[in-house]
């Protein structure tokens, strides 16, 4: 007896050690995943000044989400706070230096999804209010509507009390001298008219994962460079550019709209889960990479599931895009990996 009392405390000592140090597998506390955009970005037509400009831009709004989690915020506040940095960076096509319309104007949408209670808000064809995520969170937690359109969203957004703008603050000089390079052919030729262009999807969005478990989306953009008629793509409707729920998980899209809404791109991830049980890994690759490739449409979209598990496929050259996690784990990258976001 006297040898097992003298033995025990040995036995003790490495399993209290052992049960102090952190598990290697846990789930992370809290996730937050941000993109810039996605499209024809290649390496070789890349200046080392501007991929700094654009990692740094990354860097600066995966932080701003990143100390919102860490200090116990809500993933609504977190996604809200990197979006309106990504919409004050002139690199990025949402906000000051989204592309411009074919009259020279910036009308910009947004739109934004909570996965705890599954409300959702978004804005479309605003002119006029700086931080257009803001607006959609508003049109999402103060109001009975899910989209606010034109005058009326930017009506509601200066009631509210958001910052309002006058819409040359969005006009930068790089987004003029782009829009002007491609209608340049309309004035030398009377009666053509030039398409929209395409080669670059330049949303901005970010999904979240909070310390209580709660998740969220949201999505900012300019749209298509020399877009008219009033177009508006996938960024502001629920489902398509944008969606939350709690039990699967967020996603915000970036690509050629138009594929992204006729198959509700960022519900379908959800749904897949949900219906099938596939995991997010497997769910995000299926539909950026066989089913929306299938039909010709090109883009990406950010994920994270309520395990606060990624995902960042995308069938173009690159997406700019960034994650950290609460375990330490972080990347901001641009080009194609090996595994391109599978």
């Amino acid at each position: 007896m006297v040898k097992f009392i003298q033995f025990l405390p040995l036995m003790i000592l490495p399993l209290s050690f052992l049960s102090c140090l952190p598990a290697q597998n846990a789930d992370p506390d809290y996730v937050l995943v941000i993109h810039g955009g996605a499209g024809v970005i290649r390496q070789s037509e890349m200046s080392p000044e501007n991929e700094q400009l654009y990692k740094s831009g990354l860097q600066e709004a995966l932080d701003a989400g990143a100390a919102v989690l860490a200090a116990g915020g809500t993933a609504e506040d977190a996604v809200e706070a990197s979006i309106r940095l990504m919409e004050d960076n002139p690199m990025f096509n949402a906000g000051r230096g989204a592309v411009l319309t074919n009259l020279e104007t910036a009308e910009l949408d947004a739109s934004f999804m909570s996965g705890k209670t599954r409300n959702a808000g978004a804005v479309a064809g605003v002119k006029t209010v700086r931080h257009p995520i803001s607006a959609a969170r508003l049109v999402m937690d103060s109001s009975v509507h899910v989209m606010l359109a034109g005058e009326g969203a930017d009506i509601f957004a200066s009631e509210k009390g958001l910052e309002i703008v006058d819409n040359s603050y969005f006009v930068t000089e790089k987004r003029l001298l782009q829009l002007r390079s491609i209608i340049a052919p309309e004035k030398n030729e009377p009666g053509k008219k030039s398409e929209p262009l395409i080669k670059k999807h330049g949303t901005v969005g970010c999904v979240a994962l909070d310390k209580a478990g709660n998740l969220a989306a949201g999505t900012s953009t300019g749209g298509m460079m020399n877009k008219r008629y009033g177009r508006v793509g996938d960024s502001p409707i629920i489902g398509a550019g944008t969606y939350a729920n709690n039990a699967t998980c967020a996603v915000s899209c970036t690509g050629h709209g138009e594929f992204f809404i006729r198959n509700v791109i960022a519900y379908d991830v959800s749904a897949i889960m949900e219906y099938s049980g596939k995991t997010l890994a497997d769910a995000a690759a299926f539909v950026i990479h066989d089913k929306l490739a299938a039909l010709g449409g090109t883009g990406g979209l950010i994920a994270v599931d309520r395990n606060g598990n990624i995902a960042m496929p995308f069938n173009t050259d690159g997406m700019f895009r960034a994650y950290i996690k609460s375990n330490g784990e972080t990347a901001v990258e641009i080009y194609k990996t090996p595994n391109n976001g599978k």
